[in-house]
């Protein structure tokens, strides 16, 4: 059994690689275990592109971010929000706008608690550790509840989140229910990891998540579509995350790399 760091509660498991934690190292974080970074060195050997996806990733939620800000959203809930580090949502949103709102979600322990000590002097943010696949629970969570403004427009995030969500849970029937809770002029935007790319590395990464308990569902563009029915898309629609609205021409030239796709969309 690998010691606990300071940032680890006792229960948490550490010598199985978890999806958040991976995410952390690849991000340059410093809030995952051995078991984490051995697996993260493994899915770049594999795929030496994944720290460029990644980044690109992260650049996407923040220029959604001010995109749904530009365009009248002050609240935000953000489903699968990780552990924290650097351009978290709030720190984006409330640069914009000070009195933005945001709820952050997800069910590794780990994220709750480094959310709760960032945010911990933030009276328009706050974190609960809840799953996607319970929409009433989050929906109706004390924070939600008094954070969250149901009569108007919500911006709800799910980067990097429903591919690990597999079709045996129905996501497309899980995200319903959220759409179905957002009041009318509210937006979602999320990214999901595909095979349509020019890089077959990530078909390789797939099997070493499975391998390690960590399985991924890989999906494609008309699978995003389907789970996104009762949302329109926003220009250029489904795309490969470095092209939807670069802030510089030059960061769209790498779709071989990009696994992964990006999309905005507002609520029918």
């Amino acid at each position: 059994m690998l010691d606990h760091p300071s940032w680890a509660h006792t229960y948490i498991d550490l010598d199985t690689p978890n999806a958040a934690r991976i995410y952390d190292y690849l991000l340059g974080g410093a809030t995952n275990s051995a078991a984490d970074r051995e697996m993260a060195r493994e899915v770049i050997r594999v795929m030496p592109e994944v720290e460029y996806l990644t980044w690109a990733n992260r650049a996407f939620l923040r220029r959604a971010v001010r995109h749904l800000v530009a365009s009248g959203v002050r609240q935000f809930i953000d489903i699968g929000s990780g552990i924290p580090t650097a351009g978290n949502v709030h720190e984006v949103a409330q640069a914009a706008d000070p009195t933005c709102r945001v709820v952050y979600v997800d069910r590794e322990p780990t994220a709750v608690v480094h959310s709760e000590l960032l945010l911990q002097d933030n009276e328009f943010a706050a974190v609960i550790q809840e799953d996607f696949r319970r929409p009433g629970a989050v929906l109706s969570s004390p924070e939600v509840q008094h954070l969250i403004d149901f009569d108007q427009p919500v911006g709800l995030l799910l980067f990097a989140l429903l591919h690990h969500v597999g079709d045996e849970d129905d996501p497309a029937g899980l995200l319903s229910v959220y759409r179905e809770a957002l009041p009318e002029g509210s937006y979602l935007a999320l990214s999901h990891s595909t095979h349509e790319a020019e890089s077959d590395h990530i078909l390789t990464v797939y099997d070493l998540y499975a391998a390690n308990r960590t399985p991924i569902t890989l999906r494609g563009r008309a699978d995003i579509e389907r789970m996104i029915e009762g949302f329109e898309p926003l220009e250029p629609g489904i795309v490969h995350v470095p092209r939807w609205r670069p802030e510089f021409p030059e960061d769209a030239d790498h779709t071989e790399e990009a696994a992964i796709y990006g999309v905005v969309a507002r609520k029918l």
